[in-house]
């Protein structure tokens, strides 16, 4: 694939599908976002505020722009068109409702650019090392004097303080030392990572709640503050109740698998056409209920499993009689049963079979939009999972192709085209 940048012909033949200021009424109308985030945790959290109506500006370096960008998977060039790039799924899967705006942020030019738009800006999004920002003149202290009702997010690996603070993090490191691989995989073997950057996008949820806190406060007091959120933190706090149990007991986080330390049973189990089938029963009605279905009253009266705290205790051989119960039907006919049961179950789907799901379509969670870079000529995209009444968050605008919005977002704080062009010819955009 053929990279190019700035190209103002092939900005113009997007522009018409994606232009910038799409109405919405989401519940962040108004509200300006300078997101200087890359990779993933910032990315994530910036585009749970443009879903609900934020004008999210993302602030890319020339020609290579964000990580993701140049993180196609196998296979993945064919579905591009020559002269989109740098592009990928990975990128546009969390960057759409935003705009790009391409600066060179060791530039003079470009540093002024910036202090220009904080003076319009009502919230910052940043992942530098810590002290980065500081050093390239755009830290907290010096741009919160140019607009004293910013709210400034730094998200990082490790937190602003403490002996760790300069170290880089990334979710699969945090999710290794902040205890998540230890107690996910099977029991007889190693520590696995998620499937997704759960860390990542965690910490960028967290951000997310605390910016909307932010401005809360901000409407109280007139003033913006500084956040600062980080993936082991994260991590940490997403111990709950493993992490209870060692700061109050002192005991160790296992590996399960599947299964739920503290509830048994509540695993996934092998079905006779070779589909996994999810279930629990969390309490001893729901652990009545599916013994009668699976015509297996006898389990009400081993004492073995009397109550969750003795079945629990006795992991092994429950799992034992379920795992041949359910090796006698397939998943089809253990739903059968359980349909309308009450009790929690479910397929362990493929991903197309969770994007088949008729759930999925009910809850408008595979959105399209038309898009000339993609071979297809359309754009798949994952919906806006909360749902408003009044208020509701929107997919309306493709991701951006890099740099396509600078010339925009700089004439809308004065720029004249002159102005822009020279900055462009600088090497500053």
């Amino acid at each position: 694939m053929i990279w190019v940048h700035n190209s103002a012909s092939l900005q113009d033949s997007f522009v018409s599908q994606g232009k910038a200021h799409t109405p919405t009424n989401g519940p962040l109308q108004g509200i300006r976002v300078l997101d200087f985030g890359r990779i993933l945790a910032g990315p994530f959290c910036s585009q749970i505020l443009a879903d609900y109506g934020a004008d999210v500006i993302k602030v890319e370096q020339p020609l290579q722009g964000d990580e993701t960008r140049s993180w196609q998977g196998k296979g993945e060039a064919a579905a591009w068109k020559d002269g989109t790039g740098p592009i990928s799924f990975y990128f546009a899967a969390i960057n759409r409702n935003k705009r790009s705006l391409t600066l060179d942020l060791k530039k003079a030019e470009a540093l002024e650019a910036v202090r220009k738009l904080v003076k319009e800006t009502d919230v910052v999004i940043e992942n530098f090392v810590p002290g980065g920002a500081d050093r390239l003149g755009l830290g907290y202290s010096e741009l919160s004097e140019i607009n004293p009702r910013l709210i400034y997010a730094s998200i990082s690996g490790y937190g602003s303080s403490g002996p760790y603070a300069k170290r880089a993090g990334y979710d699969a490191i945090a999710a290794a030392e902040g205890g998540l691989m230890h107690i996910t995989g099977h029991p007889d073997g190693g520590p696995v990572r998620p499937g997704l950057g759960m860390t990542d996008m965690s910490t960028g949820l967290y951000a997310h709640g605390a910016i909307m806190a932010a401005l809360y406060s901000r409407e109280k007091t007139g003033r913006g503050q500084h956040i600062s959120a980080s993936l082991f933190e994260t991590q940490i706090s997403l111990l709950t109740n493993i992490g209870a149990n060692w700061l109050n007991m002192g005991r160790d986080g296992q590996r399960f698998g599947a299964a739920h330390p503290s509830i048994v049973p509540y695993n996934t189990w092998r079905c006779k056409d070779g589909i996994w089938l999810a279930l629990a029963a969390n309490n001893e009605r729901q652990f009545k209920a599916l013994c009668q279905l699976i015509d297996r009253t006898d389990l009400l009266d081993d004492q073995r499993f009397k109550n969750n705290a003795q079945r629990v205790e006795h992991r092994p051989a429950m799992d034992d009689v379920f795992d041949t119960v359910f090796a006698s039907k397939t998943s089809k006919e253990w739903m059968h049963v359980f349909d309308g049961s009450g009790l929690a179950h479910g397929p362990v789907n493929t991903i197309q079979k969770a994007f088949e799901h008729p759930q999925t379509t009910a809850r408008d969670m595979i959105q399209s939009l038309s898009w000339d870079a993609v071979t297809s000529g359309e754009w798949r995209g994952i919906g806006v999972p909360v749902k408003f009444s009044e208020t509701k968050g929107s997919f309306r605008q493709r991701p951006p192709i890099l740099g396509e919005h600078t010339g925009e977002v700089l004439g809308e704080v004065g720029y004249t085209e002159e102005e822009i062009r020279r900055l462009r010819e600088q090497g500053a955009t």
